[in-house]
């Protein structure tokens, strides 16, 4: 099934699926406890501020920001009484500032709360910035990333008895796959390609050697997937 996506970008980065991610500093005795979220909508990203204020109903602060889209569009903060401009923007900045590899900073579909349990030094305007924009950067350095790029799909309708041996065999050819899906008769492989009409024809070719010329692969048209870094 196509996909429309009216974004310029054909790639950027984002975090892995999976859990949310978290990492905690001790900052002159307050504790900063960063939480990062997968977020490729605004309510998926609002609802980790929503659920957190849950689970630390007792901190001071949950101050949020997020990013999201593949050309980074929509951009939010909340400084969550923390004095204006002392949490949510330096937040914010760490993850649109942050660089993926040298010279690129496409980090998107992120949202991230600092819990800020309070510990009785006041850490001033400056002292906030650094240690709001520090908890991101750091809790950043762990937390596992993807590319996420929109590609070409193919699929190919594969007997159950041969999918498991042929999909192994496409990805050790270094074939990046999607989703598989499962009919009655054929078990459905589905691979990702750049959208260049050269790597979709080697891509047939491939397939006709791996499999005696008896699949073929029939255009899906384009969708984002997730590819390890």
């Amino acid at each position: 099934m196509e996909i429309e996506d009216v974004s310029r970008a054909t790639s950027y980065t984002t975090l892995a699926a999976g859990s949310d991610f978290r990492h905690e500093l001790e900052i002159r005795r307050s504790r900063f406890i960063t939480v990062l979220r997968r977020s490729p909508d605004e309510d998926t990203a609002r609802s980790l501020a929503s659920n957190l204020r849950r689970e630390f109903h007792d901190a001071r602060h949950h101050c949020s920001a997020f990013v999201i889209g593949a050309d980074r569009m929509i951009q939010r903060s909340n400084d969550d009484g923390e004095p204006s401009g002392t949490a949510g923007i330096p937040m914010l900045e760490a993850l649109i500032k942050r660089e993926t590899s040298p010279g690129v900073t496409d980090l998107s579909d992120i949202s991230v709360v600092v819990v800020r349990y309070f510990g009785g030094i006041l850490l001033g305007a400056g002292g906030l910035v650094r240690a709001y924009s520090e908890s991101v950067s750091a809790a950043l350095d762990l937390v596992p990333l993807v590319q996420r790029q929109r590609l070409r799909l193919c699929a190919v309708d594969v007997p159950h008895a041969e999918a498991g041996r042929l999909e192994n065999e496409l990805r050790n050819a270094g074939y990046v796959m999607a989703e598989t899906g499962y009919e009655p008769q054929h078990t459905i492989l589905r691979i990702a390609l750049a959208d260049d009409a050269t790597v979709v024809s080697e891509a047939r070719a491939r397939l006709a050697s791996l499999t005696a010329g008896s699949l073929e692969l029939r255009p899906q048209g384009t969708e984002w997937v997730d590819v390890p870094l």
